[in-house]
């Protein structure tokens, strides 16, 4: 009985024999192979991408507040961020912000200026924006109870005013008034705006300068992702109750990115189902082969079995042609999309890592199709009468 080494020899022998036959074959299957694995290469990539827009922006949250107030109505206040907080369920963190003096606050250290934004926040505004504390600390309730003049600041403001420096204790003037900094935070994209330089203080003080206890707009973090939609039409809903006046509005900040995923989302699906129907294509070529391959080769078939051929050695070695067909054009599929999706990745600045996972996915579907396919062709040539196909001849 031959061994699986020999029938694997044997199987290669019998296509390399059959060049022209053997590479249309491999071409159907590379053709298959390189959809599919393109389609996955493309998704492994739109993931990242997603990921690093998710990861540069501030953490998922719902923002509400309202665009227009009548003459008789308020503004939203601290009280009703307390009611949004004691009556929404699955909440991570909620944090109310305004926005500080105009779009560019000039800001200066000694001979350094700079126009970051300026914002009065609440003491929960790191854990509602996810935004990780680099230097130093963040305000305390003592920052709010005292009316302290204290501010933190973003990494990009600490590299403009401070470059090597070290910016903690140091005071930064503007509009006429001083502010120690006492923390530096990572800076990221917060309301669509690229960072370019902030400052966080403590809302306290703005209700102190100004003498009004509105907040601009309300943030809340949910504790689930998934439940993003479900707490922005309760906030929404909520808040309309209480001012019945006013315009309400609620937005989640990654709405954009939540619609771009999920087009590119359907866009591979779509991909996906080009990709198998080229490579079941692919598979029904193999068929079609392997068929005419078993026609062709009766008498040799017969001669092997009267001269002691088992069946299943007949199986197999029509299963390793199909196999070996299947693998070859499999590899070579998945080795040009990955030299073409590197040269893409690079010349575009895309996030691509080569996946083991991707790899295997495609040469397993591969695989799959292409024994699958040549599995009846062989079961129909093992079990060939050895007469019968002696006399074929």
């Amino acid at each position: 009985m031959l061994s699986i080494q020999d029938l694997i020899i044997l199987s290669c022998k019998s296509l390399v024999a059959n060049k022209l036959r053997s590479t249309l074959t491999a071409l159907g299957v590379f053709m298959g192979v390189g959809a599919v694995n393109a389609t996955l290469q493309v998704g492994d990539i739109s993931r990242a991408v997603i990921a690093e827009q998710l990861a540069a922006r501030d953490a998922p949250q719902v923002q509400i507040g309202s665009y227009y107030i009548e003459v008789e109505g308020r503004s939203i206040n601290l009280t009703d961020m307390t009611y949004l907080q004691r009556n929404i369920q699955n909440i991570t963190a909620i944090s109310g912000i305004n926005r500080f003096g105009g779009y560019e606050n000039k800001v200066f250290f000694q001979a350094q200026e700079a126009q970051p934004q300026m914002f009065a926040v609440t003491q929960d505004y790191l854990k509602t924006t996810g935004r990780k504390l680099l230097k130093g600390r963040f305000l305390n309730s003592n920052d709010f109870t005292k009316y302290r003049p204290v501010i933190v600041i973003d990494k990009v403001l600490a590299e403009q005013l401070f470059q090597q420096e070290n910016p903690l204790e140091q005071q930064l003037f503007s509009d006429g008034r001083l502010y120690l900094i006492v923390g530096v935070i990572e800076s990221k994209i917060s309301f669509g705006e690229e960072p370019k330089g902030m400052i966080l203080l403590p809302i306290s003080i703005y209700s102190a300068m100004t003498g009004m206890e509105n907040i601009e707009s309300i943030s809340i973090r949910p504790l689930y992702p998934e439940k993003m939609e479900e707490i922005k039409t309760k906030a929404e809903e909520l808040l309309k109750k209480r001012l019945p006046n006013a315009e309400v509005y609620a937005y989640s900040n990654i709405e954009e990115i939540v619609a771009q995923k999920q087009t590119l989302e359907m866009a591979s699906q779509g991909l996906t189902v080009v990709g198998m129907i080229a490579l079941l294509i692919g598979g029904v070529g193999i068929t079609n082969i392997t068929i005419a391959a078993v026609i062709e080769r009766t008498a040799e078939i017969g001669l092997r079995r009267a001269i002691g051929a088992t069946k299943s050695e007949i199986l197999w070695q029509f299963i390793l042609e199909a196999a070996i067909l299947s693998l070859f054009g499999g590899i070579t599929a998945v080795t040009a999309v990955h030299g073409i999706t590197t040269v893409v990745a690079q010349t575009f600045s895309l996030p691509y890592k080569f996946e083991l996972k991707t790899v295997s996915l495609s040469l397993g579907s591969a695989l799959l199709v292409g024994v699958g396919a040549g599995f009846f062709p062989a079961l129909r040539a093992s079990q060939l009468d050895p007469v019968k196909a002696l006399r074929s001849s």
